[in-house]
């Protein structure tokens, strides 16, 4: 019942993701309007046609071919993506011959995608992407598959256990902060077995992956936690695995490793069961996740937990699962949009304070 993430919007993600230099919007100026701004901190030209009320009875193909040899002569790209909006795809524009006609010398992936696509799951604005990315030689057919497995896993998991399970949730900002940190701190003060997960999501692993930054190993060398983390270097689109190679070398630097490594920064729906399936046949007494912890099976677990999430009604549905508590990291797309750098999170610097803190 809740608002949720549109087809559109994942669409341009992944167009981001396949870096692409130039998206055009075949809609409405308005369409999309705060994902489009965001991307442009990514790197990523975001323009539209501007369809206005007139191109939404008598069609706007002629716009689309201005748009792109606009484009072509204004940023000279490589990659375009030309993506549909509810207007465009409702009146049925025909988007690839408005491409053939332009034939700008790019490479144009024409994506038909809109807010009702198929049951409104945005992951099916997601694949459209890499649906047209391989019809256009970009991507393999196994790397098509193997995404779209791992976003309609990802679609089941938000409608059996995250924000989409039909019903209304209210936002919620969880639990106090510094009350979860003086928490976690006690539990290494006092040898508890500890292990921190990051089953993160793409580029928001640059928020997440702040906690592992924390020095716990300098403050209880005698009790040093396990990390597992889904920083595979090799899976993923170039712009994915990049950020995995970012995130990995900054905590090498900082002397940290990883000690377990369930897969890729785009398989968070599945490396949450590989780190559950490792915690289950250990004796841990205090289990950390950061990111997507709803993928992580933590009911099947007896041991507390701490699930750090970005969603505001995710923090419901968390409690639900068991875990004990749940903090939030607002706006982490916006803030790690553009970066790359494990930028400093809420609960990082909470930790930190508190750390400083004189006895």
């Amino acid at each position: 019942m809740h608002p949720r993430p549109s087809p559109i919007a994942a669409s341009l993600y992944t167009l981001r993701d396949l870096n692409a230099d130039v998206i055009i919007l075949h809609g409405p100026h308005g369409c999309c309007f705060r994902t489009g701004r965001l991307l442009e901190n990514d790197g990523v030209r975001v323009v539209t046609t501007a369809m206005s009320e007139n191109d939404f009875i008598f069609g706007a193909s002629a716009k689309l071919e201005e748009t792109l040899h606009e484009v072509n002569e204004l940023f000279h790209p490589q990659l375009v993506g030309v993506v549909g909006t509810c207007a465009s795809m409702i009146i049925g524009e025909d988007m690839q011959d408005a491409v053939n006609n332009a034939g700008i010398p790019a490479k144009v992936l024409t994506v038909e995608s809109h807010g009702g696509l198929s049951e409104g799951d945005n992951t099916e604005g997601a694949i459209a992407v890499l649906e047209a990315a391989e019809r256009e030689g970009v991507i393999s057919p196994e790397e098509t598959e193997r995404q779209s497995r791992m976003l309609k896993r990802a679609t089941e998991i938000e409608k059996t256990r995250g924000m989409a399970q039909g019903k209304y949730i209210a936002p919620s900002y969880g639990d106090d902060k510094e009350e979860v940190a003086s928490v976690l701190l006690e539990a290494f003060g006092k040898g508890y077995k500890i292990a921190i997960v990051l089953n993160s999501k793409k580029e928001t692993s640059y928020l997440f992956a702040d906690l592992l930054k924390i020095p716990f190993n300098q403050m209880y060398p005698e009790n040093r936690p396990l990390v597992i983390a889904n920083l595979d270097l090799e899976t993923g689109l170039p712009r994915i695995q990049q950020h995995a190679q970012n995130i990995t070398e900054e905590l090498n630097d900082a002397g940290l490793e990883i000690d377990i490594i369930t897969g890729g920064l785009d398989e968070y729906p599945v490396t949450g069961d590989k780190a559950g399936e490792y915690l289950e046949k250990e004796d841990y007494d205090l289990v950390v996740v950061a990111g997507v912890p709803h993928a992580l099976p933590i009911e099947k677990l007896d041991i507390q937990s701490i699930a750090i999430t970005d969603g505001p009604r995710l923090v419901e549905p968390l409690k639900k699962l068991g875990y004990n508590w749940v903090v939030t990291e607002l706006d982490a797309h916006a803030k790690t949009l553009g970066t790359d750098k494990i930028i400093e999170s809420d609960f990082g610097n909470v930790l930190r304070q508190i750390i400083d803190k004189p006895s």
